[in-house]
């Protein structure tokens, strides 16, 4: 068992105790368990067997520099979404040619940066956006290599707020103008075709639209191949779910498998950019309960010294996250709305959640926030960003200090 578990009636994370950790650094505190990103890359990587493929960690999900250093170590290569992910991901050792850059809305000052650097490619969104990135390329006199993200109409069946793979949403070329943008390029001196792009959403957890998008995919290759078009790749982009209620869900087996099924006639190598699947169930945000009040006759208010401004996801998109306290005791359950102390009716972290018996000063743990946790913390009411730790072999490190006011105020001016 590696990750997050109870044991001599404490959570640990890979046996040590999370109560340790929180004693020792204080709280809100991200943890890590590397032992669970390794085998959850590894799950994935190993699903495809001998098919050709890459996998492309998704920075925009966790981009914290140790674990970004621990997926290289791992094989990956990345996903990144703007010019400073490009950058952390060459601070942690990756080449060039193992980044993928796309994004919806890349600034001049990015793509003057990026076209340059020859990526493996940049995925663009629009003619637009593809006419630029061919202007900074004929100005170096090197072609740049691209990848078209085409928005396929699919419907995730996700959260409105990550469902990417409809016409009424702000990504990709539509069907029609892609066809007709695609078959272009052979007559563009300063643009390389690699790859169609496909990304339809996030946290998905059926198979359907995941393998509608790969047979879309696969589909528009073969048009582009009898049209004399060759790809390098398909990028099928990310999307796989996890379970936040610990239900099941898509196994790595059964997605990959999936995505192989569709593409294998045609024997394009395939790039996956998984994310949240890797690193979201391998952390856990540790807060503390602050305070203890009556919500109403069977219940009371859980008051967290973390909320929103450490966990965004409950206040953005109702989203579902597992608490429990980190030593729970055995004299019964009782009902809690647990909140945050930010000034906002919305940083609610779980509502009407059946808990073990809190008491002020306990140590409770918000599951599965390994993705888009740290990633979009803020420093709303001058919240200071939370220490992270990383857990490996039965040790810990700070992989992250707590940030202080200073830090803050360090790059303001009177």
């Amino acid at each position: 068992m590696v990750g997050f578990y109870q044991h001599s009636s404490e959570l640990v994370c890979d046996d040590v105790p999370l109560s340790a950790i929180a004693a020792d650094v204080g709280t809100p505190t991200y943890v890590y368990s590397a032992a669970a990103v390794r085998e959850r890359y590894r799950a994935i990587d190993g699903a495809f067997g001998a098919y050709p493929h890459a996998l492309h960690y998704a920075l925009k999900a966790n981009s914290t520099f140790a674990l970004v250093k621990l997926l290289r170590e791992l094989g990956s290569a990345v996903d990144a979404n703007s010019i400073g992910e490009i950058e952390v991901a060459r601070r942690a050792g990756f080449a060039p040619s193992e980044i993928v850059f796309p994004g919806v809305g890349k600034s001049p000052a990015e793509l003057e940066c990026a076209v340059p650097l020859g990526l493996k490619a940049i995925n663009v969104e629009s003619a637009g956006e593809l006419a630029r990135v061919e202007a900074i390329a004929a100005k170096t006199g090197r072609p740049a290599r691209v990848a078209v993200r085409v928005n396929p109409d699919i419907d995730a069946r996700t959260h409105p707020h990550v469902s990417t793979g409809l016409k009424i949403n702000k990504f990709g070329v539509p069907v029609d103008q892609a066809r007709e943008l695609l078959t272009s390029m052979a007559g563009r001196r300063w643009l390389t075709l690699v790859a169609i792009h496909v990304h339809v959403g996030s946290q998905i957890t059926t198979l359907g639209p995941l393998r509608n998008a790969a047979a879309f995919a696969a589909g528009l290759a073969g048009e582009l191949r009898g049209a004399g078009v060759r790809l390098e790749y398909l990028d099928l982009g990310g999307g796989l779910g996890i379970a936040y209620d610990g239900g099941a869900i898509v196994t790595p087996e059964e997605y990959v498998a999936a995505l192989v099924h569709e593409v294998r006639a045609d024997g394009l190598p395939i790039v996956i950019e998984p994310g949240r699947s890797i690193v979201g169930p391998a952390g856990v945000l540790v807060a503390q309960v602050v305070d203890l009040k009556p919500r109403d006759a069977s219940s009371h208010f859980a008051v967290l010294d973390a909320g929103m401004t450490e966990l965004l996801r409950p206040a953005l998109y109702g989203a579902f996250h597992r608490i429990e306290p980190v030593r729970p005791r055995a004299n019964g359950a009782h009902e809690y709305e647990v909140v945050g102390p930010v000034c906002e009716s919305s940083d609610v972290v779980g509502r009407d959640r059946r808990l073990a018996r809190l008491e002020v000063g306990d140590f409770v743990a918000i599951r599965d926030v390994g993705a888009y946790g740290a990633a979009m913390a803020s420093n709303y009411n001058r919240r200071p960003l939370p220490a992270e730790v990383l857990v490996d072999e039965g040790r810990w490190r700070v992989i992250r200090r707590r940030q202080t006011v200073d830090d803050m105020l360090s790059l303001e001016h009177e």
